[in-house]
């Protein structure tokens, strides 16, 4: 049984639906049974261990938001002031903010103009004796050129952190993303393939890192080791935060992670409807679709259209939300952004970034939208482009 959350009254076809199995409910009466609500829970070692063995980590440990596990992995690469880490600049502010709050410098790189992810080719150039680490994004569930990134930051001995936030069920070169880097983060937000409504999880791939981490999870204390028996009392020991999430997160999150599979196929079925439907333009010039490499296996997190310019980019939203579609661009690159330009500097030029961000249109992608939904959406951007 799947059970879909209420619609937007004032849209026919939301941009997003959060989407619940039906199991959510009856696990969130069990963790208040069970009388344990704080985390670090039955609830919460399930989902761990489910991390654990789909995507292959050392250790998993959930946490309140993909925020915060970035937080998280800036602590354990000891992030300090004036440290550099490469990133994209098309990206969400919480992957720099995570280092800027320790001080660090974000170097903006450009993308790639296929997958819109960070452009390998560019990283060496950006490397300094102030460098610390590389944070590959993974666009859209698609991975980044992992083991040339990896070779880069093994050369120069620089810690990879792989923002993974839409990488849930994805693969590079069939290893799951968030699994190859020394530190990987994900993310549970209503917007992505799995949700807890809020929430993440921080994955821990170097072996040597996951006793610091738990203790960085617990708010510095060794508490996880005295509730094992290791210890016989707990204190501060080190830097940390509250980053757990409730067990009423993690009941919710568990219901999600049992039916990960199903919500990826359903959500692939879409992406396929709208990428056979929407070839046609792209033959005629109109639009670009999204582009996947043959080694990589995308979960359908988004399915996005590159229009010719930015005024027919604004125009399109117009018209489809005129028919009662909400459709959204996505980042505003952080490089241009105020903050951005304060914390961080550009490496080279960023012109693929400046050039794509403004074109790229998100079309509606959630399990429960209708085949009917998507032929009215694409019947009415070739109406739109057909008159242009």
């Amino acid at each position: 049984m799947t059970t879909k959350l209420p619609t937007l009254p004032s849209l026919q076809i939301p941009f997003n639906q959060p989407f619940a199995t039906g199991k959510e409910f009856d696990y969130i009466r069990q963790a208040i049974s069970n009388g344990h609500l704080s985390g670090n829970g039955a609830f919460t070692k399930k989902c761990q261990a489910w991390l654990e063995a789909e995507i292959g980590c050392h250790k998993a440990l959930i946490t309140h938001s993909c925020t915060a596990a970035l937080e998280m992995a800036a602590l354990l690469a000891d992030i300090q002031p004036g440290d550099e880490i490469i990133m994209p600049s098309y990206t969400f502010v919480s992957t720099a903010n995570a280092f800027v709050l320790r001080g660090g410098i974000p170097v903006f790189v450009d993308i790639r103009p296929d997958t819109f992810n960070l452009d390998e080719s560019q990283i060496e150039a950006a490397i300094t004796p102030k460098t610390k680490a590389i944070v590959p994004v993974h666009y859209a569930g698609v991975g980044c050129e992992m083991e040339r990134i990896m070779e880069i930051a093994e050369n120069y001995n620089l810690f990879v952190i792989e923002d993974a936030a839409q990488g849930v069920m994805s693969t590079y070169n069939s290893r799951p993303l968030g699994s190859i880097g020394h530190l990987g983060a994900v993310s549970f937000h209503e917007t992505k393939n799995v949700i807890s409504g809020e929430g993440g999880a921080l994955l821990i791939n170097q072996p040597d890192l996951m006793e610091r981490a738990e203790i960085i999870w617990e708010k510095g204390t060794n508490r996880s080791q005295f509730f094992r028996g290791q210890i016989d009392k707990y204190t501060w020991v080190d830097v940390g935060s509250s980053y757990l999430p409730s067990e009423i997160n993690a009941a919710f999150l568990w219901a999600q992670l049992e039916a990960a599979e199903t919500i990826t196929r359903k959500r692939l079925a879409l992406w396929k409807q709208y990428h056979q439907g929407l070839i046609e333009l792209e033959k005629q010039g109109k639009i670009r679709c999204p582009i996947i490499p043959q080694h990589c296996h995308h979960n359908a997190h988004m399915y996005y259209i590159i229009l010719p310019d930015l005024e027919s980019r604004t125009t399109l939203i117009k018209k489809l939300k005129t028919n009662n579609i909400n459709s959204v661009f996505h980042y505003v690159p952080l490089h241009s952004s105020p903050a951005g330009q304060k914390y961080g500097r550009v490496s080279g030029n960023l012109t693929v970034t400046d050039d794509l961000s403004s074109r790229l249109l998100r079309l509606p992608m959630y399990p429960s939208l209708m085949s009917e939904q998507i032929e009215l959406i694409m019947n009415t951007i070739s109406q739109f482009l057909s008159s242009q």
